[in-house]
């Protein structure tokens, strides 16, 4: 039995009706029915996983066990090699920007329903729409048709997201299952027949488990949907320290459907304290002042990534560049040297300090993350930057790392990050936001609730996984709609 939750509002009537017709409800059935079962195995590994570092039984180390294999990635289609630039967390519930992407003249688009996105109901409903216009070449504004457009890289939400408001046989759908079961749906044969995906970016994998299911996942759903075994290409994301120790088994796990792997330096450092923040040998200290790519964990990682992607005939990708992803040096005759490189040396974090600014940069853009969540925003712009969940995740992380260690503040004595200070900081900040941000009594008690959920995050026992998973947790929970209520 599936429940889905009526539309939000009747301006979407139309969409909601395309979306949900009786054939694609039974798809999305069938296909969550499917791999539940598997699902439900992937989160119980993740939490053994933590289990483990937290009993001390982790043991950190390569785990590649198709390293000394003469293997290649299925050959990719022409469109997909020459890439110099995908622009990146384009949300498609954001019509104007959804277009504009369409219209530029880059290689690519990621189309973010992850960590650009904030899935309301809403959101979800006309993003998802919006594509299937798009592919159609029927979403207003397009200057030309969809095959003369960017590629379209579909990021579904990743296994942390839940769609609260889908359930079948009482259980919420994953929202991973949700988005890519319905991009598949409306779009896989239009795209295939223009030869033109389809194509994605798959997001927070930890592990060689999950790039398996997903590959499984893939079999079904082509075969499902009669597309050739192969035409799904999707590119991992290797943004956890824990995918960063097997990322040539995941690239493996998923050979023929492979388009290559990609750097995320700001989750992947964000789990780095997920995972072992507890331990100060491995706190993170001011980005700004002493964190780049330059240092050895992070160089080695992104070494690590374009050795195993030219060793295997696969693209390797870089991070977010104000609205862009870049390719990294894909010569892929070139491999990098990586003798040196050990599993120690990706947990080898600089030294250095904390500093009152960076404590305050880090404040905003957790809060005003929150504050633009709250909003139904996924993305927001500070201080000339583009600002994401990725971003947020980091900025949170540290703050609740620095706080948990007490870390002195450099160059001011007898100072350190401790709830005193996280306070007085905080009420700072919140003075200024409240005139430079809010417009309005509605502004003003939303970003009041955001501090609330601020302050409960980084002065948890242990850090959330994931900031967007438990705001939408909460945000659809009990407490939240008591929260939410007095907006």
């Amino acid at each position: 039995m599936i429940n889905i939750d009526r539309a939000p509002s009747s301006r979407l009537s139309e969409a909601y009706r395309y979306l949900f017709d009786k054939d694609a409800i039974t798809f999305l059935s069938d296909f969550v029915t499917t791999f539940e079962g598997d699902y439900d195995k992937i989160i119980l590994q993740r939490q053994r996983q933590s289990l483990s570092i937290n009993e001390g039984t982790f043991s950190k180390g390569f785990k590649n066990v198709h390293s000394n294999e003469d293997w290649k990635i299925s050959p990719l289609p022409e469109c997909l090699k020459n890439r110099k630039l995908d622009l990146g967390d384009c949300s498609p519930a954001n019509t104007f920007h959804f277009i504009d992407a369409l219209n530029s003249n880059v290689q690519g688009i990621q189309v973010d329903f992850d960590d650009g996105f904030c899935p309301t109901w809403f959101n979800t409903i006309l993003g998802l729409y919006n594509v299937c216009l798009a592919t159609r070449s029927k979403l207003n504004g397009m200057l030309r048709k969809i095959e003369n457009c960017p590629l379209l890289m579909m990021r579904p939400r990743a296994f942390n997201m839940i769609e609260h408001h889908c359930s079948i046989n009482g259980r919420k759908v994953p929202g991973a299952f949700f988005d890519f079961a319905l991009l598949m749906y409306h779009n896989a044969r239009i795209l295939f027949e223009s030869y033109i995906g389809p194509y994605f970016y798959l997001s927070k994998i930890e592990s060689v488990s999950e790039a398996l299911l997903w590959n499984k996942i893939f079999h079904w759903i082509q075969d499902r949907l009669n597309i050739p075994q192969g035409t799904i290409k999707a590119c991992i994301l290797i943004e956890n320290i824990f995918a960063a120790f097997e990322m040539e088994d995941i690239l493996f796990a998923i050979k023929e459907h492979a388009i290559g792997l990609n750097c995320g330096i700001w989750d992947y450092s964000a789990s780095i304290i997920q995972k072992f923040g507890h331990q100060k040998e491995y706190l993170i200290p001011d980005r700004s002042k002493y964190v780049n790519v330059g240092q050895t964990f992070l160089k080695n990682y992104m070494q690590l990534v374009i050795r195993t992607c030219h060793k295997h005939n696969a693209l390797a990708t870089g991070g977010m560049l104000w609205r862009g992803f870049t390719v990294l040096s894909n010569q892929l005759q070139i491999l990098p040297d990586i003798s040196h490189i050990t599993p120690d040396s990706l947990l080898q974090i600089p030294k250095g300090e904390v500093t009152l600014e960076g404590l305050r940069h880090n404040l905003n853009v957790s809060l005003l993350f929150i504050y633009h969540w709250l909003s139904a925003q996924g993305i927001f712009y500070y201080k000339l930057s583009v600002e994401d969940s990725a971003t947020a995740e980091i900025s949170r992380s540290q703050l609740w790392q620095w706080l948990r260690h007490e870390i002195p503040i450099e160059g001011i004595p007898n100072c350190f990050v401790d709830q005193n200070l996280m306070n007085d900081e905080l009420n700072r900040e919140i003075e200024i936001m409240r005139k430079t941000w809010c417009k309005s009594e509605y502004d003003r008690k939303k970003l009041y609730i955001s501090k609330r959920i601020l302050i409960d995050i980084i002065t948890a026992r242990s850090p959330p996984e994931f900031i967007t998973s438990y705001l939408n947790d909460i945000i659809h929970g009990r407490i939240g709609k008591c929260l939410l209520g007095k907006l």
